[in-house]
């Protein structure tokens, strides 16, 4: 048996392994590279292994770290199944599909600022300076209206100029066709993948439909079992179930351990800290007269802060202003966790359900669809709070939100999630934090947000605890007091770091962990 790491391997994106065994070649996940966009652009388009021989798939969960790159994997000639939890393929229903929009959307944005640019210097290259009337007709022809370009004018102008265009990773139509490579199982069910191969689904607590993916196998006439963590969740957090402990006797001698390392040097606050955390920012901010704002993934974060705020306002312990939920897909796949109670935690039952209550909803929050709406709440001066993706700050009305607000030093925002390295929210993390403690003194950090600069005086809260990640002391716990015996274990899915520190730290424990590089193969024998 070999496996060979492809993504996430000492860094957070772009999860991707192969499993090769038999004659089979598994893949365990498919996951997108996030973070600088040249970077992210090359790595995700250069598939690194041949589609055609992959027998079948392995997700552990629908986020699209892990999922993003799938639609590649079914172009490219993949005749297998995509197998996961029921939960999982379901929310990637709603996931991919929005990937693909999010491609396309940026793709021709991206090709509007060419051609609009050059256009700018054919006009200029009679004159010194375009003029305001000139940009205005030249984006009159470039956009149907004021929030929607003219993708078919623009294309055909392209080509007419010869210039270079960017074409998305992948399109709607190509994400749909891979929806239809989906098959989903319950936990604790052994599903056939290869020749004398199954996988076992076993609940992660990572996000709704997560799993720890345990592979048995006979090679050789010798019997073999690895276990894939995906993400590992944590412990006593609202909603889910915490991760699986326990797992059954045949099960448990495991030879080698795939594990994720997200946080693996770090310590989260406690999930009561971080809701008194969240009440005293709520109140401080509108005592004067600010807003709010949470970006938070629209899978798993958006609903954790939902549920934590109708708590805190069933309670009376914070101003029961407007909530919004600026994410159509965010309303999406609340859907998918009111479809599936079953896998919801006790503590949701006796709270919410026992009661009569949905957790997703109380009467101050408010779902909203069109651009129209977004717009109105951009707009609002009272005090509210905005929940809105993506959660890294990279793509989506999240950006609109944070040009409105950050500026006002009245308004939050507020972080409840990892921010990768690169990425725009690890800039609003990192330069608040150097701002505040600087004592707020001298000018503004600044920071660029599509395209124009804006400072950053709003306060910059960070709320740790509601990280679906374990922290190191967790995985610690699920290593030592679950019932797996692990040989080895490979450290992935964290940025170098972490993953290093993670290591050492299992291996004076007594484990035998290791680091993998990308491209590298370990062989068990």
């Amino acid at each position: 048996m070999i496996i060979t790491f492809y993504g996430a391997t000492r860094e957070v994106t772009g999860s991707m392994h192969l499993f090769s065994a038999n004659k089979d070649h598994i893949l365990l996940d498919c996951g997108m590279f996030q973070g600088r966009r040249k970077e992210s652009e090359m790595k995700n388009r250069i598939f690194p292994i041949d589609p055609k021989m992959v027998t079948n798939m392995v997700l552990s969960h629908a986020h699209i770290d892990h999922s993003g790159r799938i639609p590649l994997l079914t172009e490219g000639g993949f005749t297998g199944r995509i197998v996961t939890t029921r939960t999982t393929a379901d929310a990637c229903q709603y996931l991919l599909l929005d990937a693909a929009k999010i491609q396309e959307s940026d793709a021709s944005y991206l090709n509007y600022k060419t051609l609009r640019s050059h256009l700018y210097k054919i006009q200029e290259s009679s004159r010194k300076k375009v003029s305001n009337r000139e940009k205005m007709e030249i984006q009159r022809i470039l956009k149907k209206d004021r929030h929607e370009l003219n993708v078919d004018t623009i294309g055909r102008l392209m080509d007419e100029y010869n210039l270079k265009t960017i074409d998305p990773l992948f399109t709607t139509p190509e994400a749909e066709k891979a929806l239809a490579f989906f098959d989903g199982y319950p936990y604790e069910t052994p599903v056939t993948i290869g020749k004398s191969m199954t996988v076992t689904f076993f609940d992660a607590g990572h996000i709704l439909g997560s799993a720890m993916c345990l592979i048995r196998f006979r090679e050789n006439g010798k019997s073999y079992t690895v276990c894939y963590t995906g993400d590992i969740g944590r412990f006593d957090r609202p909603i889910l179930n915490d991760p699986t402990m326990h797992f059954p006797e045949d099960s448990r001698d495991i030879d080698l351990m795939i594990m994720e390392s997200t946080y693996g040097a770090r310590h989260h606050e406690t999930v009561d800290d971080l809701k008194e955390r969240m009440k005293t920012a709520i109140n401080e901010t509108v005592e004067k007269g600010g807003s709010v704002l949470i970006p938070a993934f629209a899978y798993g974060r958006t609903q954790d802060v939902v549920y934590v705020l109708h708590e805190l306002y069933d309670e009376g312990k914070v101003p029961r202003v407007p909530v919004f939920v600026d994410s159509p897909l965010a309303s999406k796949l609340t859907k998918v966790f009111a479809e599936h109670p079953e896998v919801y935690d006790r503590e949701t039952h006796e709270t919410f359900l026992e009661r009569g209550k949905n957790p997703f909803d109380f009467p101050e929050l408010r779902y909203t669809e069109t651009v129209e709406e977004s717009m109105e709440i951009m707009k609002e001066t009272r005090p509210h709070i905005v929940i809105s993706s993506s959660g890294m700050c990279e793509a989506g009305r999240i950006l609109h939100h944070l040009r409105w607000k950050i500026h006002n030093p009245r308004n939050t925002v507020l972080i409840v999630g990892y921010m990768a390295e690169h990425t725009l929210g690890r800039r609003i993390v990192e330069l608040g934090w150097e701002y505040e403690q600087s004592g707020r003194a001298g000018q503004a950090p600044e920071l660029s947000i599509l395209g124009k600069t804006y400072p950053l005086n709003a306060r910059v809260v960070k709320l740790s605890g509601f990280s679906a990640h374990a922290d190191q002391e967790e995985m610690t716990r699920f290593l030592k007091k679950g019932n797996l015996k692990v040989k080895r274990i490979a450290v992935v899915h964290g940025e170098e770091d972490q993953s290093l520190k993670f290591a050492d730290h299992l291996n004076s424990h007594g484990f035998k962990a290791t680091v993998p590089q990308r491209g590298e193969s370990i062989r068990l024998t």
